[in-house]
């Protein structure tokens, strides 16, 4: 190799080029200067011999001084940086790809060039000079894209359960070590709640089961020699547990029933009853010296969606801390229940039928733990749900239906039979339609009866019947048969003979719906009513009045 700038690979444009432009260290130039006298030429014409380096590539590598700093740009150079009378100008030459080149092992001005480190020898200017040799690392060494995972989702589930819940049945230890490849998983003190044999392969559901499971809570009632069992739903650290009514009253039997809560983790205690609300089948009751529990997290049920992934968690047949999986079937869904606890008011009740189901005969029925349901129920509550195919079971009442991040969107409260429902021995188990009432309208109620020991429901002030049973219909919807004097639907300007087909938005197809949307509102709500009236669609915005206290 030769010791001269432009045999460098590091300059790969032409001698005569690069002399013109001055990017050739002064002390190396062969170009002879412009005052210069010029040489003869030889006698014989030959050609010219190459040239001999004078020394080997390593003494004169060893001849180039360690890399000086460039000035920055804009920044005049210091009196160790000197300026060559023809240093390109960043305009000539392009901006420089990189500002420190001996970062990338190419070398920088040797000790008496006059042109500044970086300029001759560093990285090519963008201009017309062309480009440094690239150097490709090996693709091992490429750094390459993840994977997109629900990972992510069931590690901070995880997390939360072991934080909030103490890593119940988890193990506090086992979210942070576990998961991460630690080689022992911790055992938790008391029965275990969640087990996890392989914590090398945990999925989502056993993520949300972590979670959750340490908020609901297993609940026996009795009275003399009746009794029953059910499931709960932890609301305060306290101990303020939201449940159904048909389980702490064994469906309206005794409003003095003795209670006895146990926690997933062992624990047990006796508890209080707050206060109940049968129309909607929710009551709140109340853990004797309880600390430091996990409360659920709430939901909107409102965003949901069918086909939105779902977790049950309850005690069917008394069996704690069971976890069941599924989707959510159906939503707006309306359901007609048997309840002895129900309250006798009529108002927007159906008259004859009841919802299209025939002699007030319904599918649905409580789903009672291991107690019996009453025969002796006359009443009816109509409730709006979340229709889920996830396996809700006897047992399961008051428990917990969360999303996929945990979090409360439903309170479970009854199930279809493919049987009878007047009777207990109709009852069975799961057959997919499990029913739950939404956290928004559980929300509400379980916060007034905290706060005032009870709850209010809306009342339109009419009634109705299923619009598709009136001779002549050509419509879905709730046929307005009366309508109460002084009352909400005559404030707001309906009139007998209306078909209700919308409640808020929500569709209305049958007497049920219409009196199951009422009731989920406060009293005193304002509503929007969308009917018909001679075939033509119109809406009334009403003041819903407060339904009696039973």
């Amino acid at each position: 190799m030769s010791d001269t700038t432009d045999d460098r690979p590091e300059d790969n444009r032409p001698t005569s080029d690069a002399a013109a432009q001055g990017a050739v260290p002064a002390s190396h130039e062969t170009t002879p200067a412009a005052d210069a006298t010029p040489v003869a030429p030889a006698a014989e014409s030959t050609p010219a011999a190459p040239p001999v380096p004078t020394r080997s590539p390593a003494d004169a590598a060893a001849a180039w001084p360690p890399p000086a700093q460039a000035p920055a740009a804009g920044q005049a150079p210091t009196a160790s940086q000197p300026v060559a009378p023809h240093q390109p100008t960043t305009a000539h030459y392009g901006t420089p790809q990189n500002p420190a080149p001996h970062a990338h092992g190419y070398a920088s001005a040797p000790s008496g060039a006059t042109t500044p480190a970086g300029q001759a020898f560093g990285p090519a200017a963008t201009g017309t000079y062309g480009t440094h040799p690239t150097l490709t690392l090996p693709e091992s060494e490429v750094a390459k894209p993840r994977k997109k995972s629900s990972g992510t989702k069931i590690a901070a589930l995880l997390i939360a359960a072991a934080l909030v819940g103490g890593g119940a049945g988890l193990g506090g230890t086992y979210a942070g070590l576990a998961l991460w490849g630690g080689s022992n998983g911790a055992t938790a003190s008391g029965p275990t709640a969640i087990t996890v044999n392989d914590p090398s392969d945990v999925n989502a559901t056993a993520a949300v089961a972590a979670k959750v499971v340490p908020s609901v809570v297993t609940i026996s009632a009795t009275a003399g020699t009746s009794g029953g069992t059910g499931s709960g739903v932890i609301l305060s650290d306290d101990g303020y547990v939201l449940t159904n009514t048909h389980v702490v009253t064994l469906d309206g039997q005794s409003g003095n029933t003795t209670l006895s809560v146990t926690t997933s983790d062992g624990r047990v205690y006796a508890a209080k009853l707050v206060g109940t609300d049968p129309t909607y089948d929710l009551a709140v009751i109340k853990l004797e010296n309880a600390s430091n529990l996990t409360p659920i997290e709430w939901a909107d049920s409102s965003k949901l969606n069918v086909g939105d992934n779902t977790i049950a968690v309850g005690a069917p047949l008394g069996l704690a801390n069971t976890v069941t999986t599924g989707i959510v079937s159906a939503l707006n869904r309306s359901i007609e229940v048997a309840s002895s606890a129900a309250p006798s008011d009529s108002s927007d009740s159906s008259e004859g039928s009841q919802g299209g189901q025939g002699s007030g005969e319904s599918p649905f029925f409580f789903d009672f733990g291991q107690g019996q349901q009453s025969t002796q129920a006359t009443q009816t509550i109509k409730i709006a749900v979340i229709q889920t195919d996830a396996a809700i079971n006897p047992g399961n009442s008051g428990g917990a239906l969360v999303d996929d991040e945990g979090k409360l969107i439903g309170i479970n409260v009854a199930i279809a039979s493919a049987g009878s429902s007047s009777s207990s021995s109709g009852q069975s188990g799961n057959i997919g339609v499990g029913f739950s009432i939404p956290s928004d309208i559980a929300k509400r109620v379980s916060q007034e009866i905290i706060d005032n020991g009870s709850a209010t429901h809306g009342l339109l002030g009419a009634s109705v019947q299923d619009a598709a049973s009136i001779q002549g219909a050509t419509t879905t919807g709730a046929y307005v048969a009366e309508v109460t004097a002084g009352g909400a639907a005559q404030a707001g300007g309906l009139q007998k003979g209306d078909v209700i087909t919308e409640f808020n938005g929500i569709p209305v197809t049958s007497s049920v719906d219409l009196t199951a949307q009422v009731r989920a509102l406060a009293a005193g709500s304002e509503a929007t009513v969308t009917y018909l009236r001679g075939g033509k669609q119109a809406t009334a915005q009403v003041t819903l009045g407060s339904m009696p206290a039973s």
